[in-house]
């Protein structure tokens, strides 16, 4: 039974072995010589002004969000193309039902403002 699982364990210790390999290989080859520009928090020289992080608004994460479920949403309709004749109708009305829930979630999205970008 285990005997199915060493392709895995080889190539896991393949891929580790290469990282680390590119790793050293990197850190042998790569340049040392440091100045004082190059220590500097910015390689051009520029001074830093202002804060280094900057605050997004909570807007941003949320159509973000609401990108990301709705764009996984439409994932799911992919497998449905490809087998929906032989589905038939349970099928159909399933398909149906999770476009009328994805439909119904968008409009409710829409009516609270949450895709107006201020």
């Amino acid at each position: 039974m285990l005997a199915d699982y060493l392709p895995i364990l080889v190539l896991f210790v393949i891929a580790l072995g290469i990282a680390a390999f590119v790793i050293l290989l990197s850190s042998q080859l790569g340049p040392r010589k440091f100045t004082a520009r190059k220590l500097a928090p910015y390689e051009s020289g520029m001074e830093p002004i202002g804060p280094a992080q900057r605050r997004f608004g909570v807007k941003f994460y949320v159509v973000a969000m609401l990108f990301i479920v709705f764009d996984i949403e439409v994932i799911f309709l992919f497998p449905y193309a490809l087998v929906f004749r032989e589905m038939g109708l349970y099928g159909l009305s399933v398909m149906g039902f999770f476009l009328i829930l994805l439909i119904v979630g968008f409009v409710y999205e829409w009516k609270k403002g949450a895709l107006r970008w201020e």
